[in-house]
């Protein structure tokens, strides 16, 4: 944990209550976040569907969807990214520092793929695997991945039932969308960019998370100038 006690969530009035923007994982939409809206009434909690989603137009690359994305949100806000929705959350707080107020990172990685420096991630197989099922058979894909999410996690039946409810409440995601997600995983990496992200920042971990290892949060969280970690014993990939 890095410079845990400079965490600061700001006690002026102006910024206590700014909107939480909460952006989902690969493969889902917005309305995932209606499990955290429901348990902060008192916030203005907005949850956007990511560029290619939902109708939404489609970009290529991972800054051009963290710029679309703050064209449509309010003039300061608090961010929340899990997975893929992590990834753009530390784009979008490196591009508009001014903008982004304090970051929450659930089940976030800089650097989704094992590299020669640095094991705390899947395999390039895997994900290789997953977009050839994907040109194959994207539903059954999409619907197996929701599963690997909440491998282990100690509320697996209920988290699985809670996400296949969610899975096509706003409509069925293009295909390309998928695979366009599935490269920005493969191909990004931000541990270069850490060091510029300034925000305060709370990094939140499933101890059992599948998908992300655990040595991926840590190094997150002390790479972030201003970061917390926080693992949540008995969670996984989506501990929310």
């Amino acid at each position: 944990m890095n410079n845990a006690g400079q965490v600061n969530l700001s006690d002026r009035p102006d910024e206590r209550m700014l909107p939480l923007v909460a952006l989902h994982g690969w493969g889902l939409h917005g309305g995932i976040w209606r499990f955290l809206a429901q348990r902060m009434p008192e916030r203005n909690v907005l949850m956007p569907d990511l560029p290619g989603y939902v109708g939404k137009p489609l970009v290529t690359s991972l800054e051009m969807a963290a710029q679309q994305l703050l064209t449509e949100l309010p003039a300061r806000f608090d961010l929340c990214g899990w997975s893929l929705g992590g990834l753009l959350a530390l784009t979008m707080a490196r591009q508009a520092p001014e903008r982004v107020a304090r970051l929450v990172l659930v089940g976030a990685s800089p650097c989704f793929v094992v590299r020669a420096d640095w094991p705390c991630g899947m395999t390039e197989q895997v994900f290789n695997d997953f977009a050839n099922d994907l040109a194959e058979a994207w539903e059954p894909t999409l619907k197996r991945f929701l599963a690997l999410q909440v491998r282990q996690d100690r509320q697996a039946k209920e988290a699985l039932q809670a996400l296949r409810r969610e899975l096509f409440v706003r409509g069925q995601p293009e295909p390309v969308t998928l695979q366009i997600g599935l490269e920005w995983l493969l191909q990004t990496d931000l541990r270069q960019q850490l060091a510029d992200i300034v925000q305060p920042a709370l990094v939140v971990h499933g101890a059992y998370d599948q998908l992300v290892p655990e040595c991926a949060a840590h190094m997150l969280a002390d790479s972030l100038p201003h970061a917390k970690l926080v693992v949540m014993p008995g969670a996984s990939h989506a501990p929310f």
